[in-house]
Protein backbone atom coordinates (compact mmCIF):
# COMPACT_ATOMS: atom_id res chain seq x y z
CA UNK A 1 0.00 0.00 0.00
CA UNK A 2 1.05 3.50 -0.33
CA UNK A 3 2.86 5.55 2.01
CA UNK A 4 -0.16 8.31 3.07
CA UNK A 5 1.02 12.23 3.66
CA UNK A 6 0.98 12.90 7.39
CA UNK A 7 -1.93 15.66 6.98
CA UNK A 8 -4.40 13.09 6.07
CA UNK A 9 -4.47 12.11 9.65
CA UNK A 10 -4.68 15.83 11.40
CA UNK A 11 -8.22 15.83 12.33
CA UNK A 12 -7.58 12.22 13.86
CA UNK A 13 -8.92 12.05 17.63
CA UNK A 14 -6.17 9.90 18.82
CA UNK A 15 -3.51 9.41 15.75
CA UNK A 16 -1.90 6.81 17.71
CA UNK A 17 -4.50 4.36 17.50
CA UNK A 18 -4.22 1.79 15.29
CA UNK A 19 -7.45 1.13 13.95
CA UNK A 20 -7.53 4.64 12.85
CA UNK A 21 -4.60 5.23 11.04
CA UNK A 22 -5.22 1.69 9.35
CA UNK A 23 -8.57 3.57 8.30
CA UNK A 24 -7.24 6.41 6.93
CA UNK A 25 -4.69 4.48 4.86
CA UNK A 26 -6.60 2.03 3.45
CA UNK A 27 -9.30 4.96 2.42
CA UNK A 28 -6.73 6.82 0.93
CA UNK A 29 -5.25 3.82 -1.11
CA UNK A 30 -8.91 3.60 -2.52
CA UNK A 31 -8.70 7.03 -3.30
CA UNK A 32 -5.09 7.12 -5.26
CA UNK A 33 -5.59 3.00 -6.35
CA UNK A 34 -8.77 2.81 -7.93
CA UNK A 35 -9.03 -0.75 -7.14
CA UNK A 36 -11.03 -2.62 -9.91
CA UNK A 37 -13.81 -4.60 -7.87
CA UNK A 38 -15.59 -7.31 -10.54
CA UNK A 39 -19.19 -7.23 -9.21
CA UNK A 40 -21.33 -10.45 -10.03
CA UNK A 41 -24.62 -9.09 -8.27
CA UNK A 42 -28.03 -8.71 -8.44
CA UNK A 43 -30.13 -6.97 -11.33
CA UNK A 44 -31.93 -5.17 -8.70
CA UNK A 45 -28.79 -2.65 -7.55
CA UNK A 46 -26.62 -2.94 -10.28
CA UNK A 47 -25.79 0.80 -10.68
CA UNK A 48 -26.53 1.74 -7.18
CA UNK A 49 -23.57 -0.62 -6.84
CA UNK A 50 -21.25 0.66 -9.14
CA UNK A 51 -21.74 4.31 -8.02
CA UNK A 52 -21.15 3.44 -4.68
CA UNK A 53 -18.01 1.92 -5.37
CA UNK A 54 -16.83 5.62 -7.90
CA UNK A 55 -18.07 7.88 -5.43
CA UNK A 56 -15.43 5.80 -3.22
CA UNK A 57 -12.79 5.97 -5.58
CA UNK A 58 -12.72 2.38 -6.50
CA UNK A 59 -13.60 1.27 -10.49
CA UNK A 60 -16.70 -1.35 -11.02
CA UNK A 61 -16.82 -3.86 -12.98
CA UNK A 62 -19.99 -5.74 -13.55
CA UNK A 63 -18.44 -8.35 -15.54
CA UNK A 64 -20.65 -11.31 -14.87
CA UNK A 65 -21.55 -13.95 -17.62
CA UNK A 66 -20.24 -17.20 -17.93
CA UNK A 67 -16.90 -17.32 -20.11
CA UNK A 68 -16.26 -13.92 -19.04
CA UNK A 69 -16.52 -13.69 -15.41
CA UNK A 70 -13.39 -16.00 -14.74
CA UNK A 71 -11.23 -14.88 -16.84
CA UNK A 72 -11.77 -11.09 -15.54
CA UNK A 73 -11.87 -12.50 -11.84
CA UNK A 74 -7.98 -13.51 -12.22
CA UNK A 75 -7.06 -10.07 -13.19
CA UNK A 76 -9.71 -7.40 -10.98
CA UNK A 77 -8.56 -6.25 -7.68
CA UNK A 78 -11.22 -7.49 -5.84
CA UNK A 79 -14.60 -9.92 -6.14
CA UNK A 80 -18.02 -9.60 -5.11
CA UNK A 81 -20.45 -12.14 -5.78
CA UNK A 82 -23.68 -11.50 -4.67
CA UNK A 83 -27.04 -13.84 -4.72
CA UNK A 84 -29.94 -11.49 -4.94
CA UNK A 85 -31.45 -12.95 -8.37
CA UNK A 86 -29.16 -16.20 -9.22
CA UNK A 87 -29.96 -16.41 -12.62
CA UNK A 88 -29.04 -19.48 -14.97
CA UNK A 89 -26.36 -17.98 -16.51
CA UNK A 90 -25.38 -16.10 -13.40
CA UNK A 91 -24.92 -18.71 -10.91
CA UNK A 92 -22.32 -20.63 -13.44
CA UNK A 93 -20.55 -17.03 -13.84
CA UNK A 94 -20.48 -17.17 -9.94
CA UNK A 95 -18.67 -20.43 -9.81
CA UNK A 96 -16.38 -19.54 -12.80
CA UNK A 97 -15.44 -16.29 -10.92
CA UNK A 98 -14.76 -17.65 -7.65
CA UNK A 99 -12.54 -20.87 -8.97
CA UNK A 100 -10.58 -18.32 -11.16
CA UNK A 101 -9.56 -16.03 -7.63
CA UNK A 102 -8.47 -18.78 -5.92
CA UNK A 103 -6.28 -20.23 -8.28
CA UNK A 104 -4.60 -16.85 -8.17
CA UNK A 105 -5.14 -16.64 -4.36
CA UNK A 106 -7.31 -13.28 -4.92
CA UNK A 107 -9.73 -12.24 -2.20
CA UNK A 108 -13.32 -12.07 -2.53
CA UNK A 109 -16.56 -11.45 -0.82
CA UNK A 110 -19.52 -13.68 -0.27
CA UNK A 111 -22.91 -11.73 0.29
CA UNK A 112 -25.79 -14.90 0.35
CA UNK A 113 -29.00 -12.76 -0.01
CA UNK A 114 -32.03 -14.30 1.41
CA UNK A 115 -29.99 -18.06 2.05
CA UNK A 116 -31.90 -20.42 3.87
CA UNK A 117 -35.69 -18.87 2.61
CA UNK A 118 -34.88 -20.19 -0.78
CA UNK A 119 -33.72 -23.45 -2.00
CA UNK A 120 -31.86 -22.37 -5.68
CA UNK A 121 -29.38 -19.84 -3.90
CA UNK A 122 -28.88 -21.78 -0.19
CA UNK A 123 -27.42 -24.41 -2.85
CA UNK A 124 -25.41 -21.57 -4.36
CA UNK A 125 -24.35 -20.44 -1.35
CA UNK A 126 -23.00 -24.13 -0.06
CA UNK A 127 -21.17 -24.55 -2.77
CA UNK A 128 -19.80 -21.54 -3.00
CA UNK A 129 -18.80 -21.60 0.81
CA UNK A 130 -16.21 -24.34 -0.35
CA UNK A 131 -14.35 -21.91 -1.86
CA UNK A 132 -12.83 -19.85 0.85
CA UNK A 133 -14.73 -16.52 0.72
CA UNK A 134 -12.26 -13.82 2.09
CA UNK A 135 -15.55 -11.76 3.97
CA UNK A 136 -18.93 -13.26 4.21
CA UNK A 137 -21.38 -10.60 5.13
CA UNK A 138 -25.19 -10.79 5.34
CA UNK A 139 -27.64 -9.73 7.76
CA UNK A 140 -28.26 -11.95 10.93
CA UNK A 141 -30.71 -14.64 9.62
CA UNK A 142 -28.92 -15.05 6.45
CA UNK A 143 -25.79 -16.06 8.83
CA UNK A 144 -27.48 -18.12 10.88
CA UNK A 145 -29.19 -19.94 7.53
CA UNK A 146 -25.33 -20.16 5.85
CA UNK A 147 -23.81 -22.09 9.28
CA UNK A 148 -26.58 -24.45 9.17
CA UNK A 149 -28.33 -22.70 12.46
CA UNK A 150 -31.48 -21.60 11.35
CA UNK A 151 -33.87 -21.68 8.21
CA UNK A 152 -33.12 -18.25 7.26
CA UNK A 153 -35.14 -14.78 7.24
CA UNK A 154 -38.40 -13.46 5.65
CA UNK A 155 -36.57 -13.03 2.29
CA UNK A 156 -34.06 -10.01 2.66
CA UNK A 157 -35.21 -9.14 5.69
CA UNK A 158 -33.53 -10.40 9.07
CA UNK A 159 -35.82 -11.78 11.54
CA UNK A 160 -32.78 -12.56 13.92
CA UNK A 161 -30.55 -9.71 15.81
CA UNK A 162 -27.18 -9.55 15.08
CA UNK A 163 -25.79 -10.56 18.26
CA UNK A 164 -28.03 -13.68 18.14
CA UNK A 165 -26.31 -14.07 14.86
CA UNK A 166 -22.22 -14.19 16.03
CA UNK A 167 -22.21 -17.67 16.97
CA UNK A 168 -22.59 -18.32 13.54
CA UNK A 169 -20.53 -16.04 12.11
CA UNK A 170 -17.29 -17.83 14.61
CA UNK A 171 -18.24 -20.73 12.79
CA UNK A 172 -18.06 -19.41 9.40
CA UNK A 173 -15.14 -17.95 10.00
CA UNK A 174 -12.92 -20.67 12.13
CA UNK A 175 -14.27 -23.03 8.56
CA UNK A 176 -13.41 -19.90 6.13
CA UNK A 177 -10.15 -18.76 7.24
CA UNK A 178 -12.04 -15.39 6.71
CA UNK A 179 -14.34 -12.55 8.15
CA UNK A 180 -17.88 -12.98 8.67
CA UNK A 181 -19.38 -9.18 8.44
CA UNK A 182 -23.29 -9.66 10.02
CA UNK A 183 -25.12 -6.11 9.36
CA UNK A 184 -27.81 -4.70 11.43
CA UNK A 185 -29.25 -2.14 14.28
CA UNK A 186 -25.08 -2.75 15.56
CA UNK A 187 -23.15 -4.56 13.03
CA UNK A 188 -20.86 -7.19 13.90
CA UNK A 189 -18.02 -8.32 12.55
CA UNK A 190 -16.00 -11.68 13.58
CA UNK A 191 -12.75 -12.92 11.92
CA UNK A 192 -9.70 -15.53 12.22
CA UNK A 193 -6.21 -14.55 12.76
CA UNK A 194 -3.40 -16.35 10.63
CA UNK A 195 -0.82 -18.01 12.73
CA UNK A 196 1.51 -15.27 11.05
CA UNK A 197 -0.73 -12.22 11.33
CA UNK A 198 0.62 -9.54 13.74
CA UNK A 199 -1.16 -8.74 16.46
CA UNK A 200 -2.60 -5.43 16.29
CA UNK A 201 -5.17 -2.55 18.05
CA UNK A 202 -8.43 -4.90 18.83
CA UNK A 203 -7.21 -8.41 17.75
CA UNK A 204 -6.94 -11.77 19.69
CA UNK A 205 -3.85 -13.67 20.24
CA UNK A 206 -2.31 -14.32 17.22
CA UNK A 207 -4.17 -17.57 15.75
CA UNK A 208 -7.34 -16.97 17.67
CA UNK A 209 -10.56 -14.74 16.73
CA UNK A 210 -11.00 -11.12 16.18
CA UNK A 211 -14.49 -9.48 16.84
CA UNK A 212 -15.22 -5.74 16.03
CA UNK A 213 -18.51 -3.79 16.22
CA UNK A 214 -19.73 -0.38 14.16
CA UNK A 215 -22.01 1.92 16.27
CA UNK A 216 -22.42 4.18 13.18
CA UNK A 217 -26.66 4.66 12.99
CA UNK A 218 -27.74 3.90 9.38
CA UNK A 219 -31.25 3.33 9.64
CA UNK A 220 -32.31 4.55 6.28
CA UNK A 221 -29.69 2.33 4.33
CA UNK A 222 -32.84 0.00 5.11
CA UNK A 223 -35.30 1.62 3.02
CA UNK A 224 -32.93 2.12 0.08
CA UNK A 225 -32.63 -0.41 -2.28
CA UNK A 226 -29.31 -1.46 -2.70
CA UNK A 227 -28.49 0.36 0.68
CA UNK A 228 -27.09 -3.30 1.83
CA UNK A 229 -25.75 -4.78 -0.82
CA UNK A 230 -23.35 -2.17 -2.02
CA UNK A 231 -21.55 -2.39 1.37
CA UNK A 232 -20.36 -5.79 -0.02
CA UNK A 233 -18.85 -4.41 -2.77
CA UNK A 234 -16.73 -1.56 -0.59
CA UNK A 235 -15.69 -4.12 1.87
CA UNK A 236 -14.34 -5.87 -1.45
CA UNK A 237 -12.45 -2.60 -2.21
CA UNK A 238 -10.69 -2.41 1.16
CA UNK A 239 -9.57 -5.92 1.18
CA UNK A 240 -8.22 -4.97 -2.50
CA UNK A 241 -6.36 -2.04 -1.15
CA UNK A 242 -5.16 -3.76 2.57
CA UNK A 243 -3.81 -7.37 1.86
CA UNK A 244 -1.57 -6.57 4.73
CA UNK A 245 -4.55 -5.98 6.74
CA UNK A 246 -6.90 -9.13 8.17
CA UNK A 247 -10.35 -9.57 6.70
CA UNK A 248 -11.63 -8.44 9.37
CA UNK A 249 -10.01 -5.14 10.09
CA UNK A 250 -11.10 -4.38 6.38
CA UNK A 251 -14.46 -5.40 6.60
CA UNK A 252 -15.10 -3.68 10.06
CA UNK A 253 -13.27 -0.29 8.59
CA UNK A 254 -15.65 -0.50 5.11
CA UNK A 255 -18.35 -1.01 7.48
CA UNK A 256 -17.23 2.09 9.05
CA UNK A 257 -16.29 4.01 6.09
CA UNK A 258 -20.04 3.19 4.79
CA UNK A 259 -22.28 3.73 7.70
CA UNK A 260 -20.67 6.68 8.20
CA UNK A 261 -21.52 8.12 5.12
CA UNK A 262 -24.68 7.09 5.72
CA UNK A 263 -25.20 8.50 9.08
CA UNK A 264 -24.17 11.98 7.70
CA UNK A 265 -26.28 11.36 4.76
CA UNK A 266 -29.04 10.80 6.75
CA UNK A 267 -28.96 13.91 8.75
CA UNK A 268 -29.43 15.85 5.49
CA UNK A 269 -31.95 14.11 3.71
CA UNK A 270 -35.76 14.08 3.65
CA UNK A 271 -36.32 10.37 3.20
CA UNK A 272 -35.41 7.78 1.50
CA UNK A 273 -35.10 9.44 -2.04
CA UNK A 274 -32.73 12.11 -0.84
CA UNK A 275 -30.97 10.13 1.43
CA UNK A 276 -29.74 7.70 -1.76
CA UNK A 277 -28.15 10.35 -3.73
CA UNK A 278 -26.89 11.84 -0.51
CA UNK A 279 -25.05 8.59 0.46
CA UNK A 280 -23.13 8.95 -3.13
CA UNK A 281 -22.15 12.53 -1.87
CA UNK A 282 -20.89 11.87 1.22
CA UNK A 283 -19.26 8.44 0.37
CA UNK A 284 -17.02 10.83 -1.93
CA UNK A 285 -16.68 13.89 0.65
CA UNK A 286 -15.51 11.93 4.03
CA UNK A 287 -11.58 12.38 4.01
CA UNK A 288 -9.28 10.18 5.15
CA UNK A 289 -8.30 12.11 7.94
CA UNK A 290 -12.09 12.44 9.11
CA UNK A 291 -12.64 9.10 8.96
CA UNK A 292 -9.49 8.10 11.27
CA UNK A 293 -11.62 10.49 13.73
CA UNK A 294 -14.92 8.56 13.42
CA UNK A 295 -14.80 5.40 12.43
CA UNK A 296 -17.57 3.59 14.52
CA UNK A 297 -15.14 0.51 14.76
CA UNK A 298 -14.51 -0.78 18.51
CA UNK A 299 -12.77 -3.79 19.66
CA UNK A 300 -15.46 -6.56 21.10
CA UNK A 301 -14.27 -8.86 24.02
CA UNK A 302 -11.74 -10.58 23.00
CA UNK A 303 -12.39 -14.62 22.15
CA UNK A 304 -9.73 -16.97 22.94
CA UNK A 305 -7.63 -18.42 20.45
CA UNK A 306 -8.58 -22.01 21.53
CA UNK A 307 -12.23 -21.04 20.37
CA UNK A 308 -13.45 -23.90 17.21
CA UNK A 309 -16.67 -25.72 16.65
CA UNK A 310 -18.44 -26.08 19.62
CA UNK A 311 -16.22 -23.91 21.63
CA UNK A 312 -16.58 -21.06 19.79
CA UNK A 313 -20.37 -21.18 20.31
CA UNK A 314 -19.91 -21.16 23.85
CA UNK A 315 -17.68 -18.16 23.85
CA UNK A 316 -19.25 -16.29 21.17
CA UNK A 317 -22.44 -16.76 22.96
CA UNK A 318 -20.41 -14.76 25.81
CA UNK A 319 -19.51 -12.32 23.27
CA UNK A 320 -23.06 -11.79 22.00
CA UNK A 321 -24.72 -11.11 25.51
CA UNK A 322 -21.93 -8.26 26.55
CA UNK A 323 -23.53 -6.71 23.25
CA UNK A 324 -26.95 -6.45 24.32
Amino acid sequence: MNDVDPSILESAADPSDALSLTASRLLHAVRQDQPLIQCLTNSVVTNYTANVLLAAGASPAMTDISGEAGPFARIASGLLVNLGTPTPEQRLAMREAVAARRAVGGRWVLDPVAVGALPVRTALAADLLEYGPTVIRGNASEIRALAGQSGGGRGVDSTDATADAVPAAIDLATRTGGAVAVSGAVDEIVGAVPSDQPVASGQAASGGLEHYRNHHDAALLTRVTGGGCALGAVIAAFLAVGPDESPAVCAALATGYYTLAARQATEISTGPGSFAVALLDRLAAISPGEFAADTGISAADRAPSSATGSDAAGDAAGLARSSR
